[in-house]
């Protein structure tokens, strides 16, 4: 009976160390996408001018090391002023002011699987019964690890 169970725990403990692998080789994405709107397509850029009733095409170009996964578009008032941490550019700011009736638009898409480059391209008509005035733009990507980044513009609105 000893003698079983000695060679049970020699087996079990061989096949822990079996199990266990030495092999370094996990690839692990420790890399952000980016987010790209400064080139010649790239819309909108910081402070422009778009026009209630109009359509755009907003653009952005998207990559990562290892897949894309989603993407967002977020556009809303920025009647109160705040900013974002990766905003560049400084705009010409209306005065503070209340809402009354902001456009907003916010929207995630997915990407197809195992691209590593993406151009979004997002058709949005502004509405022409929205308020004018200052707006952000933000992007929002995601690589297939989790991995996030963000980006955005100031933009106005006008009649």
């Amino acid at each position: 009976m000893k003698w079983i169970l000695k060679y049970s725990s020699i087996i079990a403990m061989l096949l822990l160390l079996a199990a266990c692998s030495g092999d370094d080789s996990v690839d692990i994405d420790e890399e952000k996408p980016t987010i790209d709107i400064n080139y010649d397509d790239g819309f909108p850029q910081a402070c422009s001018v778009l026009e209630r009733g109009e359509t755009y095409n907003f653009r952005a170009l998207v990559t990562d090391n290892k897949a894309l996964a989603s993407y967002s578009i977020d556009i809303h008032h920025n009647f109160d002023h705040h900013t974002h941490d990766d905003q560049a550019g400084e705009c010409d700011l209306e005065e503070v002011k209340e809402s009354v009736n902001p456009f907003i638009y916010i929207e995630n898409f997915d990407i197809e699987t195992g691209l590593t480059t993406y151009e979004i391209n997002v058709s949005v008509t502004i509405p022409n019964d929205i308020d004018n005035g200052d707006y952000h733009c933000s992007y929002s990507v995601t690589d297939e690890t989790g991995w996030q980044a963000r980006t955005s513009v100031d933009i106005k609105i006008t009649e």
